[in-house]
């Protein structure tokens, strides 16, 4: 008889039932902490009204969290109900939600159409005017109401949206490693919140453009933003390589899209790191450009400026015999302008080692180089190639320069290197 009538009861209920119960097995599988802290690793969690949410306070005015989901992604990731109840419960008409993903969305009418999106790609960095308009933003909705809050996430609320917030920490006034340091403690149980080299390089360029007014009170500071500035890229070498005698790679820069926030990335060069050949020596060898003049600098500024070239000799030579390099030589340089990213690959088409983003405008005297500790999202099969003295080098030639002709004192201002140009 039971069994009879629970049958009966399945074909009234039909389908408002079954939407029911599974939204029921959401709601169930929301509340695993198991399930929510294997995906959420070393975040700091927040129990609040019952709920078991991935987010933290940075400071009283910053929140982080990860990405407000819903569906089916809301059985690993918040629940968006449950944080809009929290934020509404917390912070009734005084927060302001910083969405960073390119990869998902959620109508802003869920937080009141309190959402800003300041999207770039996940594991990267964005460009400095973003950071730019992110900061003045936060800055701005924090001023209007002392109890007002900002609210961060990405998808997981810790790469991307540590960058964001160390980088309006390092606005209010902090240093960058002191902003870096904060994160990790508040975002964090294992003190490592921004780890990611590239993204920490960022943060580190953002707090070298900033200038603070002088007078306490007297207002946000400036960012003074470096013009965009173009190098070429002339070589691509790894030191102390092993078990590999060739690496693939992409160069590739943000490409500004008008009326778009998103800056995609655009591919400018790509090809495949050799192993030197011994004895050999190309004719148009790649040379160190040095931006000096000797002797007393005030009694020679009325003469006339010739361009200094000092050419460096094969002293690498002796290394290079007893390591295992691999290099790329541009025989036609790559223009280079803005954020850009290398990436290495095992072969051609996947098999991603590692990467590095930095900006054109930060170089100095000419030359890149990274350690293994700089290297982004290095891998076991990326650890396994490189050696104890790896070194990734890239060499570029004089800022704004063009290749095979030196500038004349008629055109000077044309082709000297830029002031906004380290």
């Amino acid at each position: 008889m039971g069994s009879k009538l629970a049958k009966q009861g399945l074909g009234r209920a039909g389908t408002s039932n079954l939407q029911h119960a599974q939204y029921s097995l959401i709601n169930y599988l929301t509340k695993s902490i198991y399930l929510r802290n294997l995906v959420s690793k070393h975040r700091r969690r927040m129990f609040v009204a019952g709920y078991d949410l991935d987010m933290s306070y940075i400071t009283d005015k910053i929140l982080a969290m990860s990405f407000p989901a819903e569906r089916m992604r809301a059985m690993y990731r918040n629940p968006l109900w449950q944080v809009k109840s929290v934020l509404d419960m917390r912070h009734p008409e005084h927060y302001k939600v910083y969405n960073l993903c390119i990869e998902e969305s959620y109508d802003p009418a869920h937080f009141h159409g309190r959402v800003e999106t300041y999207p770039f790609d996940d594991n990267h960095v964005p460009p400095l005017e973003m950071v730019k308009q992110f900061c003045e933003s936060v800055n701005s909705w924090l001023l209007q109401d002392p109890k007002n809050i900002a609210v961060v996430h990405c998808m997981a609320g810790k790469g991307r949206t540590g960058l964001m917030v160390c980088a309006y920490l390092v606005y209010s006034g902090m240093t960058a490693e002191e902003a870096l340091q904060l994160y990790a403690n508040k975002r964090t149980t294992n003190n490592e919140g921004v780890s990611i080299p590239s993204q920490r390089r960022y943060v580190g360029y953002w707090a070298s453009v900033l200038s603070f007014p002088k007078g306490i009170g007297d207002g946000p500071p400036k960012a003074n933003l470096p013009q965009p500035c173009s190098r070429e890229l002339r070589r691509i070498r790894l030191y102390d390589m092993v078990n590999t005698d060739s690496i693939f790679f992409v160069v590739s820069e943000l490409e500004e899209v008008p009326s778009q926030v998103y800056r995609p990335s655009e591919e400018v060069a790509k090809g495949c790191c050799r192993p030197i050949t011994k004895g050999y020596q190309r004719n148009n060898s790649p040379r160190y450009y040095i931006s000096f003049i000797e002797g007393d600098e005030e009694e020679k500024k009325c003469e006339v400026e010739e361009p200094h070239v000092v050419v460096q000799m094969d002293t690498e030579r002796a290394i290079i015999d007893q390591e295992n390099c691999l290099e790329y030589y541009f025989n036609k340089p790559v223009e280079v302008k803005g954020d850009v990213r290398v990436i290495f690959y095992q072969k051609m088409i996947g098999g991603r080692l590692f990467y590095v983003c930095f900006n054109t405008a930060f170089i100095k005297n000419s030359l890149l180089q990274f350690s293994v500790r700089d290297l982004d999202k290095l891998g076991k099969k990326g650890k396994s190639i490189c050696g104890s003295a790896f070194c990734l080098e890239l060499l570029f030639g004089p800022a704004n320069s063009k290749p095979a002709r030196f500038p004349s004192s008629s055109d000077e201002n044309e082709d000297s290197p830029s002031d906004d140009c380290f």
